[in-house]
């Protein structure tokens, strides 16, 4: 096999979740662009039913699921409808979770149910979406790919509740490779600052101005924001063969920061 061929990914099937928009959207696209078929899920239909004619036009596969990844059985039955679906299921990315707005949220003033509810989305989501995964991918294996965040490593002064959960999703990444190993690969790729909807929400950076302002203070080595296909590109490789001797690892794609 050549180099260029341990990237592709024909032949497998592939669950996304929060793959209604953003980086979750990139994810899914690229993954059918590598050559597997794609269940996507979300809370919103209309969104993943745009995402799925995408992949269609691409020629491959894809099925439109609203799900709640923060209910296990709701990804369980995500699971079967794949295997029902398409005969099996070799790939799983848990993508979903991020940051509700603007509000600073400090470890010692936030809300109990607020805390639960970041912990529920990006953490106890990628558990569970990882153990439905593990049961169902059966005896030939696959990958489990957990997207975790820039904001995993060091201080996060105003979004505690989050930066704990996902520096958490590292810790789970390491503990499964092991647990699950050596049929199934766990990795995680942790994006740094990408402009997607829900970051302009979460930083306030609706226009063109606010974004470069705070571009320059977080001061990227690589000068630019990262693009969800940047984020897209590291999860194919984790997916695929070209990464068959990696597991229990974070790949940090965050232009140098």
């Amino acid at each position: 096999m050549g180099i260029l061929d341990r990237f592709r990914l024909d032949g497998e099937v592939a669950v996304v979740t929060g793959a209604g928009k953003g980086i979750g959207r990139a994810i899914a696209i690229a993954l059918a662009e590598a050559g597997a078929d794609v269940v996507l899920a979300s809370r919103t239909q209309a969104d993943l039913d745009a995402v799925a004619g995408e992949i269609t036009a691409l020629g491959r596969r894809a099925l439109p699921l609203a799900t709640d990844a923060t209910d296990g059985a709701a990804l369980d039955r995500l699971a079967q409808a794949t295997i029902a679906q398409f005969g099996k299921l070799t790939i799983w990315v848990n993508n979903a979770g991020g940051i509700p707005d603007a509000t600073p949220r400090y470890l010692t003033r936030t809300p109990e149910e607020n805390f639960d509810a970041q912990i529920a989305l990006n953490l106890k989501a990628v558990w569970m979406g990882a153990s439905v995964a593990a049961r169902h991918m059966g005896e030939g294996g696959g990958a489990i790919v957990n997207i975790s965040s820039r904001s995993a490593f060091g201080p996060q002064v105003k979004n505690g509740p989050y930066g704990a959960a996902k520096a958490a999703v590292n810790s789970l990444t390491s503990t499964l490779s092991v647990e699950l190993a050596p049929k199934i690969r766990v990795n995680a790729v942790a994006p740094g600052p990408v402009p997607t909807e829900n970051f302009d929400e979460c930083m306030g950076t609706d226009t063109e101005e606010k974004r470069e302002k705070l571009l320059g203070m977080i001061g990227i080595p690589l000068g630019r924001y990262g693009d969800p296909e940047d984020i897209a590109a590291a999860v194919v490789f984790m997916a695929s063969s070209a990464a068959s001797w990696v597991t229990g690892q974070c790949l940090y794609v965050t232009g140098g920061r």
